[in-house]
This record gives structure tokens, C-alpha cells and sequence, in this order.
């Protein structure tokens, strides 16, 4: 180009651009130059924009003029890399910024380590990101941000409360463990036998506090941790704290033992080899052990869980605990009434090995050791037919309310026999609560709103003297409002994830193959298999029903 004229300083570090008007054929095009500057030894240099435009400029316009006025302006230079460290607030990391060189050169490692010590950066580095960042750098283009955590705090771990730790199973969590033998396999009717704990067996341990971990900042600080504190024994009944050893308690009676909530209860236990005609019914405030069978017509009613090592016959059992029959439960079903001789009522959990004809009420779950048939189940959990860690039982005609998964191996049956499944009373009484407390929270919101208003135009003005107490109780009663309506927001929150946590938990799950007659509701979606299935999985998901097999 005529008249243009570009060439570095004597350091050969700036670019220096020289233009003579009186050389010009034409105006001189920005573009054109900037394309002459991006070859050679000018290619990769870092060019001011706004240096190059402003010599443009006034070489044209003396062009225009006839001014042979030559205009010279420094219009780049070469940089090396620019170095910068981004550290948040709370200073538990470092960010490294580089912006890669315009020709120039690249920081070394060492130059990078004395930067960070200058910016009070002196724990947690990692030169492995360091090592990373620079390399990313020297294949980068001119002038390209990169960034990355080269260094990282360690935040504190505060300590953990004492724990509880049970010494005794409970009775339905040894059941539901069969004994094994080294290379035999698991044999369901081996058991182990239904521990009764004597005086002074030891039940609970609870664990010493742990001090937690004290932390640090980027910057060195020691961040410290808050230790774990003792928690008391929540006490039980039947149990005292051991005389020899304050971290154990010990029963005071002999009987079973519950472990619940984080309370060893020792039920006081009634044992017998059998309910009969010939023992009569049992009503016991307390645990009941009976080893031997329940014969037709029978009752056995408990405060504490009840645990047959035998076969239910057509009786009644009804437990303020667990319900554990380690063979089976069967009963007669009158057809006009649809009443069921067998019944089963718990206020925990039921096992039962195998069933039919059987009645179940239960707040928790219904295990079924191999096969429950023509029953109908209330159960305010999941109701599982094999072993829990593989369940391949088998689970036909039934009339099932449950509020939790149905797995098994083998939903419904060849002959058709229907299944029914219902999951809905759950899910309303979730909507109800929710619906309740979401009426209450928009209530008290808008009373709040209402009275933050009041309170924000008293604080406003000048409150007499003899009214100052009657302003503070307000704003305590103001305080406590607020406060009140944090918590049932918090609770509001809570159903609302229980309303979707129950609509994702709530499945069939047959684990080898599921039968036509079987169905699912959820309020008014329902799904029903026509046909036969491999393994599968129906699941509830954006208001319906689905059918995923199981690869």
C-alpha cells in the first residue's frame, strides 16, 4: 500500500504505523492494513483498535485536505500473558484467570507460585491445575481467557452426636434374615431362634461424640468445627442404664426386645407352645411368643409384638407392634358378606411366610415369604413376596391398598385371576394435608403483609413514651407471627415433596413375569395388563400410567 509504512520499535516489542497522505491513491482502507498486520511477524501481536482508526482517520481526512502531513501513531505491542487471581468472600478457593499472550511469553510455574503468595494464597494448590492451565495457554489463541480452581479450602467438619447402636435384633429384622451356613444354600424354614433377652443382658450402646475436623482457608485460617455433643438414653420400658458402664443400657426384665425411634423397649412376653381350645384366647399387655399354631376361631391380642413359630388358622391377631408368622396364614372367605376368617391388624409391620384367605391391616409393610393369595391387604407401606433383596414370589388375586412399591416375582396368574391394586389413599390424605396447610399459609401471608405494613408506619413515626411497651409487645407478637408462618412454610414444602415423592415410589414390580388381570389406580388413572409380560415395571409419571420392561 502507497504511503503505509509498519515496523517495530528498536526493542522490537511495539508496532509503530507510518502514514504519508501525499503518497495516497485513495483513502486508506482500515481492513486492508489490518489484514497486512495479521502476516508476518506482526501475525498474533495484540493491535489497539482505536489507535489504528484515529491515525486512519487523520491520514484521510489530510488526504481530502492536500495536507502532506505524515502521521505516525503506536498502534500495538507484544504482551506477554496476563495473570489475575479471582477470590470469593469467604475465601475457600482461588480462581486462576490467564489471558494468553499476544506474542509475548507465558508465566513459569515458579513465577505463578510467588504471584499466589503475593495474593495470600498459601493452602490447597493444586500445580496439577496450574501444569493444565498453562498448557491450555500456550496452545491458545492471542488474547483467550482461560480460567480454573487452582486452589481449594478445606471446610470444617463438625463432629457427630453420640449414636445408638443395638445390640439385639429386633424380632421381624432376624426373621427377615435367614441363617446360612458356609456353602449351603439358604434354607427359609432355619430361622435362628426368636431371641428373649434375660436380666441384665446388655441391649443398647451408645457411642461417644467424635470432636469433628477443623478446616482452612485458601489463606491459611484454621476454620473451626463444632463438636458432636451427648445425647441421654431415651428410655424405654424394661430397661435401666447399667450400673458398671453409663454408655450401656441393660434390660431390667426378661422379655423381647423393640428397637424403635431410637427406644429399646423390653416387652414383658407371654409364651406358650399354642392357642386353642385348650389355652383359649391370649390378651396380653406385653409381647407374645407363641411356638407352636394358632388353631381356628382363636384370638391372640398384644400391646407388643406378636411372633408364631407356626401356621394361623381362620384366627384373629391383632398387635400394637409387628405381626411375624414364620410359616403360614390361611382362612375362609364367606362369598356373601366378603368377610375373611383370618385377619392379621398390626400397628407396625406383618411377615408371614405364605397366605390365603387372610385379611391384613397394617400401618407399615406386608412381607410375604413365598406366596399370598386371595387376601385382601390395608397396608400403610410396600407389600414385598420373596426375599427382600431378590423378591420371586408370587402375588395373585388379591384386593391390595397399599402406600408404597408391590414387588414380586409374579403378578397376577395364567388363569386370569384379578389383581387389584389401588394406591390412592394415600395420595388423597397427602392432597388433603397439603390442601390444608396451603389454605392456612395464604391466610396467614396475607395477615402478615397486613401487619408488616402496620408495624413499618409505627417504626415510621415517633412513639410516646407511655406507649413504648404496648410497640415492643407488638413487635414481639409481629415476630412470632413471622415466625410461625416460616415453619408452616417449611411445612408446606414438605407434604409437597411427600405429594411427589409418593406419586415417583409408587410401582408394580414383577420380577419374573405378570399375568393379564392385573391393575393399578391412582385416583381416576388406572392401568390394566391385557396380555402376558416378561419382567416389568409399571411406574406413575406425569399424571399416568407406564410400562418399562426390565432389561
Amino acid at each position: 500500500m502507497n504511503g503505509v509504512t509498519i515496523s517495530f520499535d528498536k526493542s522490537r516489542t511495539y508496532i509503530n504505523i507510518q502514514l504519508d497522505p501525499s503518497l495516497f491513491d485513495a483513502d486508506i482502507d482500515i481492513s486492508s492494513i489490518r489484514a497486512e498486520l495479521e502476516r508476518g511477524e506482526t501475525s498474533g501481536l495484540y493491535v489497539s483498535e482505536k489507535s489504528l482508526k484515529s491515525a486512519c482517520d487523520t491520514a484521510n481526512h489530510y488526504f481530502k485536505t492536500g495536507d502532506s502531513t505524515i502521521v505516525r501513531e503506536r498502534i500495538g505491542e507484544r504482551k506477554n500473558a496476563e495473570v489475575e487471581f479471582r477470590i470469593p468472600e469467604d475465601n475457600m478457593s482461588a480462581n486462576l484467570v490467564l489471558t494468553a499472550p499476544y506474542g509475548g511469553k507465558l508465566p513459569s510455574m515458579g513465577a505463578i507460585m510467588s504471584l499466589a503468595m503475593k495474593s495470600k494464597i498459601v493452602k490447597g494448590i493444586s500445580t496439577k491445575r496450574i501444569k493444565t492451565l498453562l498448557i491450555r495457554a500456550k496452545h491458545a489463541t492471542s488474547g483467550e481467557i482461560l480460567e480454573d480452581t487452582i486452589a481449594k479450602g478445606l471446610p470444617p467438619r463438625n463432629g457427630k452426636n453420640s449414636k445408638f447402636i443395638p445390640l439385639v435384633p429386633n424380632a421381624l429384622e432376624r426373621i427377615l434374615k435367614p441363617q446360612t451356613q458356609v456353602g449351603e444354600r439358604v434354607d427359609m424354614r432355619n430361622l435362628g431362634e426368636v431371641i428373649c433377652v434375660k436380666v441384665d443382658t446388655p441391649v443398647l450402646k451408645r457411642t461417644a461424640p467424635t470432636k469433628g475436623r477443623t478446616g482452612f482457608d485458601i489463606k491459611g485460617n484454621k476454620l473451626p468445627s463444632v463438636p458432636g455433643e451427648w445425647l441421654d438414653f431415651k428410655m424405654g420400658s424394661g430397661t435401666v442404664v447399667s450400673d458398671s458402664d453409663s454408655n450401656l443400657l441393660v434390660s431390667s426384665i426378661s422379655g423381647m426386645p423393640k428397637y424403635r425411634d431410637q427406644i429399646m423397649n423390653i416387652d414383658d412376653t407371654f409364651i406358650c407352645t399354642g392357642v386353642n381350645v385348650g389355652s383359649g384366647h391370649v390378651n396380653y399387655e406385653g409381647a407374645v411368643l407363641v411356638n407352636g399354631d394358632v388353631t381356628e376361631k382363636m384370638q391372640i391380642k398384644a400391646s407388643g409384638d406378636v411372633t408364631i413359630n407356626g401356621f394361623v388358622e381362620s384366627a384373629l391377631i391383632e398387635s400394637g407392634g409387628d405381626i411375624i408368622i414364620t410359616e403360614g396364614a390361611m382362612g375362609k372367605v364367606n362369598d356373601n358378606d366378603g368377610e375373611y376368617h383370618c385377619k392379621l391388624i398390626a400397628a407396625g409391620s406383618i411377615h408371614v411366610q405364605h397366605g390365603q384367605g387372610v385379611e391384613v391391616q397394617c400401618k407399615g409393610d406386608v412381607t410375604v415369604g413365598r406366596q399370598l393369595a386371595y387376601s385382601r391387604l390395608r397396608c400403610g407401606g410396600a407389600v414385598i413376596v420373596g426375599q427382600l433383596d431378590n423378591p420371586m414370589g408370587n402375588l395373585f388375586a388379591c384386593d391390595i391398598i397399599s402406600q408404597g412399591r408391590v414387588e414380586a416375582g409374579t403378578l397376577g396368574a395364567v388363569s386370569g385371576s384379578t389383581l387389584k391394586i389401588d394406591f390412592s389413599p394415600g395420595f388423597n390424605l397427602l392432597l388433603e394435608r397439603k390442601d390444608g396447610l396451603d389454605e392456612l399459609l395464604k391466610q396467614i401471608r396475607e395477615n402478615n403483609s397486613k401487619h408488616k405494613e402496620k408495624i413499618d408506619l409505627l417504626k415510621s413515626k415517633k412513639v410516646p413514651k407511655e406507649l413504648k411497651q404496648k410497640m415492643t409487645d407488638a413487635l414481639e407478637l409481629f415476630n412470632n407471627e413471622t415466625a410461625l408462618l416460616e415453619w408452616i412454610e417449611g411445612k408446606a414444602s414438605e407434604v409437597k415433596g411427600a405429594k411427589e415423592s409418593y406419586q415417583s415410589d409408587v410401582k408394580l414390580i414383577a420380577n419374573k413375569r405378570l399375568y393379564p388381570g392385573v391393575t393399578a389406580k391412582l385416583n381416576n388413572r388406572n392401568w390394566r395388563s391385557e396380555r402376558e409380560y416378561n419382567r416389568s415395571q409399571i411406574r406413575y409419571d406425569a399424571h399416568q400410567w407406564h410400562y418399562d420392561p426390565i432389561v
